[in-house]
């Protein structure tokens, strides 16, 4: 680890001369908000399957970074999972999002774990699995997480070809058990408003006798 903080050019610049060719695309976005329009920045870098793990040791060389989500999108013919990292955390106006993104076949549908360099990683690991079915080899725990147990094997929720979830399966929720002898429940009435000066404020209660209309 380095105490040395980069730019977003110098850490773009150190993957390139690290990993050559197995870079497919390299970027930096900016973006201003707030009033002092101070600039954020956030750094695509897309590489080869087998650079996942060196490109993540290269993270932590530049100083151990923070995890944010493991992402993921069917592409037709491929996955392609998106690890989203914060690096040089808690530094002003030096603290990038760094996303390494790789894509996978479908017919090659692995990617090691990370969770050994990350260990919060495992948690979206096993989600993957679940969701899109992606084989994450060398996790320490592959059970399911989130899908039930009696869900069925090879259905993969996140998939949009056949392996996703079919019309069988689809139910519409706001209509299952909702009872169709009861009607429906009244709506209160609101309690009327005067407006004063463009503000509504609530309309003051009567005295005792006072009529509507009188003086």
């Amino acid at each position: 680890m380095t105490g040395t903080i980069l730019t977003p050019e110098e850490v773009v610049d150190r993957f390139s001369a690290k990993f050559g060719t197995g870079i497919q695309e390299a970027s930096i976005r900016e973006k201003r908000e707030g009033k002092k329009k101070i600039p954020h920045y956030t750094i695509w870098i897309e590489l080869d399957r087998e650079l996942l793990r060196p490109a993540i040791q290269a993270l932590i060389e530049i100083r151990y970074p923070h995890l944010s989500v493991i992402a993921g999108n069917d592409l037709g013919d491929s996955i392609r999972l998106v690890y989203i990292f914060s690096i040089q955390y808690g530094e002003i106006r030096s603290e990038y999002m760094v996303t390494l993104a790789v894509t996978l076949p479908k017919d090659d549908l692995f990617v090691p774990t990370i969770s050994d360099l990350i260990p919060g990683a495992v948690f979206g690991e096993r989600e993957k699995q679940e969701f899109f079915g992606v084989t994450v080899t060398g996790i320490p725990d592959g059970r399911r997480l989130f899908l039930p147990r009696d869900f069925p094997e090879g259905v993969y929720p996140w998939r949009r070809d056949e392996t996703g979830i079919p019309d069988s399966m689809i139910r519409d929720l706001w209509a299952s058990k909702r009872p169709t002898d009861r009607p429906a429940p009244p709506v209160e009435e609101k309690e009327a408003c005067e407006i004063e000066g463009g503000e509504e404020k609530p309309a003051e209660p009567r005295g005792k006798g006072e009529e509507e209309g009188s003086q």
